[in-house]
């Protein structure tokens, strides 16, 4: 009887082993993604604010081959709007006392954990510095999709990235020689203001210094009359002149990619330029959560504009409200999307990225939503796009969002060996399509008002020289009276020289092989 007892006891210990084990080893098996553990000194990392700064923590990085490192760090929230109060599911910088290789993304002090909490799909982040990565932007951040633990409360899917800094790993330029009046980083930044952040503006745009990081006086009216000749000669309009100033290839990309996604911060925060060797460049890039018509359409009319999948949008903002008036630019934009083409369209193909990034990382997507407990149709700001109700549903909105949006720019910018037209006729913006606002553009110029993009040609739609008769006809055309000056139709140029221009592949050091 005892023996038969003791059998049973043993059998049930075995049993309980299997219904524990298992589960662990399950987790390790299926979420196969690194993982980051993050164990606070006092305990409260969950309940972080950004007011808070750095604390220290005890960080450990295991990647998917079993192997980790656990060394001392400091801990604390980053970012703007994912750092306010009610936004459960923060961002989070972590920082070693010396660089180390993370994850083989080279070495570096400081790292950045994006938490993707204004996007349900946890998707455009990645998708955006692939693609920027892809078109060759230089020093654009390496990232590593992650499952974060902080003292002991599992946060979900972030994204580890690079943060955007100067280093020999980073944004490799030289801020230290000749007293720091050499090559600097900026960060567009519109409105906000932090009291350790120097500020200046140019031709009415405000720009962060963010390299180097307390810059004295000499440094900062350097910084400030390097933009003020930068912006004299973009305003110029002569290829030659900007050519010398900024480096083309990089704002021909850069704007690409941020009009591709319709960045809704586009002209308010998180996009920078950096200053090397006398040559301002565009990137890297950065921050794309609310992006690919992540924005509720009724918040502003940016929003709006952003909210829609045709239109242009970035074309309006900063320096591009003047490169985007000159046809040498958009000739260059031109030729860029042709050799970008493929990937673009690869993103919502069937098989394509977007499915590609679901059969790694579905599993850990899951997880944030079941064992972190995010709600994936929790609307956190007003101006995201409120989510659908669930993860598939907003996975197909973006997919559906980023196909029609690749089509709209594929006829904007039409293949090479299709004839290119030089304007539309009645598109007084260059945005591609006809609208009222075309109408208020050409009665602000004929006041003399200021206005910034504007094509005089696709104003004149009876060719007889801008006046108010051209204002009426458009507004005629669109309340849908006849069209007998063909608005909204492309108007084509003969000169083969400017045809032969759109056609030329685009060349530039940065495009890969």
């Amino acid at each position: 009887m005892k023996r038969t007892v003791s059998l049973l006891l043993c059998l049930c210990l075995i049993l309980s082993l299997f219904t524990v084990i298992p589960a662990s080893a399950s987790a390790e098996t299926i979420y196969s993604v690194p993982r980051i553990t993050i164990t606070t000194e006092n305990g409260n990392g969950t309940a972080l604010e950004k007011a808070d700064g750095y604390v220290n923590a005890e960080i450990t990085i295991a990647d998917v081959n079993g192997e980790s490192m656990t060394d001392s760090a400091l801990f604390k929230v980053r970012g703007h709007s994912t750092a306010l109060s009610f936004v459960t599911k923060k961002a989070f910088t972590f920082k070693f006392s010396k660089k180390k290789d993370v994850l083989g993304m080279g070495a570096g002090k400081k790292w950045a954990l994006l938490a993707n909490t204004f996007d349900p799909t946890l998707l455009r982040n990645y998708i955006a510095f692939d693609l920027a990565q892809r078109m060759g932007l230089a020093y654009t951040s390496e990232q590593r999709f992650v499952e974060l633990w902080v003292d002991g409360s599992c946060r979900g899917c972030y994204t580890l990235m690079e943060p955007v800094q100067e280093g020999k790993n980073r944004v490799d330029i030289d801020i230290e020689s000749n007293d720091g009046m050499n090559d600097f980083l900026l960060e567009l930044e519109a409105s906000r203001a932090e009291s350790d952040v120097t500020y200046f503006r140019t031709d009415g745009i405000r720009f962060a210094v963010s390299e180097p990081e307390e810059p004295n006086a000499e440094q900062l009216s350097y910084i400030k009359s390097t933009m003020d000749d930068i912006m004299a000669a973009v305003k110029t309009g002569d290829r030659d002149a900007v050519s010398a100033k900024i480096d083309i290839p990089s704002f021909t990309k850069f704007y690409l990619l941020n009009e591709l996604y319709k960045t809704v911060d586009f002209n308010f925060s998180s996009v920078f330029f950096y200053y090397k060797d006398g040559v301002l460049y565009a990137g890297p890039a950065w921050d794309y959560d609310l992006a690919a018509g992540n924005s509720n359409a009724a918040y502003s009319a940016t929003a709006a504009a952003c909210a829609a999948s045709d239109g242009l949008s970035a074309a309006n903002c900063h320096l591009y409200q003047y490169l985007c008036s000159y046809d040498w630019f958009n000739d260059e934009v031109r030729k860029a999307f042709r050799v970008y083409y493929d990937d673009f369209s690869d993103i919502a193909a069937e098989g394509g990225m977007i499915d590609r990034l679901l059969e790694e990382y579905r599993p850990l997507f899951d997880r944030n939503y079941s064992d972190a407990g995010w709600n994936v149709s929790k609307w956190w700001v007003n101006v995201q796009k409120k989510p659908l109700s669930t993860y598939d549903e907003n996975v197909g909105y973006l997919r559906d969002w980023l196909s029609a949006r690749v089509s709209w720019l594929n006829e904007y910018y039409p293949p090479l060996d299709e004839p290119v037209a030089a304007y539309v006729r009645g598109d007084s913006n260059d945005d591609g399509t006809v609208t009222v606002l075309d109408v208020t553009l050409i009665q602000r110029r004929l006041a003399e008002l200021t206005i910034t993009t504007f094509n005089e040609k696709a104003a004149d739609v009876d060719d007889d020289g801008l006046n108010i008769a051209d204002a009426t006809r458009i507004q005629r055309y669109l309340a849908g009276f006849d069209n007998i000056y063909h608005i909204d139709e492309g108007v084509f140029d003969d000169d083969p020289t400017k045809q032969q221009l759109a056609r030329d592949p685009y060349e530039s050091p940065f495009v890969p092989e």
